[in-house]
């Protein structure tokens, strides 16, 4: 079960509702029909009630799709809706206690922007870590500089775990990306801000698959 919420992890979107040009749950399901394998919900400004019900339509949506569906930062939102896991900043709650709270059947994930903080996330017993913004992106304007792909390379001696990539990913670099040693990747405003959410998501996806055959390929020769 859990080998599979990992696999899944190869394609993440994550949300922010003031980028769709569309609402969130038509977004979000305009994704997953286009391939995303991973929803994780992030966002921020709203009441916790309005929250848990945002969480419990997409909850709905992920599971017709078999996909997993990931909460950002609140533990008590995650298990509410029997989301598949959360995914932790620097802000959150201890990883001990979110580790005790939902138990080892559920992921939790780790934002991390430094070699140091993939370590420790690691050491904390993560079950994947998110890395970036590997690219210039909005979200992060002004606050993180941007990582480049080859910290990804780097990354990838001494952490086991898999590295989600994120940050600037479009259809222009996410080869690139996973050829960089990326697990996988995740975006926001590549899909969020897409006039066509679905077809832009089927064009990142098929990259996707065609680094992953490429890779299989050659480890079969």
């Amino acid at each position: 079960m859990k080998k599979q919420l990992i696999d899944n992890l190869s394609f993440v979107l994550i949300t922010d509702r003031n980028h769709c040009k569309q609402s969130l749950s038509h977004t979000v399901k305009s994704a997953l029909e286009g391939g995303v394998r991973t929803v994780q919900l992030r966002e921020k400004g709203l009441a916790t009630q309005e929250l848990y019900s945002i969480a419990r339509e997409l909850r709905k949506i992920t599971s017709e799709f078999k996909a997993n569906f990931i909460v950002n930062d609140r533990v008590d939102i995650a298990l509410a809706v029997e989301a598949d896991g959360v995914h932790l900043g620097w802000q959150s709650l201890p990883f001990g206690i979110v580790r005790k709270l939902v138990g080892f059947e559920k992921l939790i994930g780790v934002s991390t922007h430094n070699r140091q903080e993939a370590l420790q996330a690691q050491e904390y017993g993560a079950d994947y870590i998110t890395f970036g913004p590997i690219f210039d992106t909005p979200s992060k304007a002004g606050l993180l500089k941007p990582t480049g792909i080859e910290e990804i390379q780097k990354l990838k001696n001494g952490i086991n775990i898999p590295i989600v990539a994120l940050g600037g990913i479009n259809e222009r670099n996410v080869e690139a990306v996973l050829d960089g040693g990326a697990d996988g990747i995740a975006v926001i405003s590549s899909i969020m801000q897409a006039d066509n959410p679905e077809d832009a998501t089927r064009c990142l996806c098929n990259k996707i698959v065609k680094v992953r055959q490429v890779f299989y390929l050659s480890r079969r020769q």
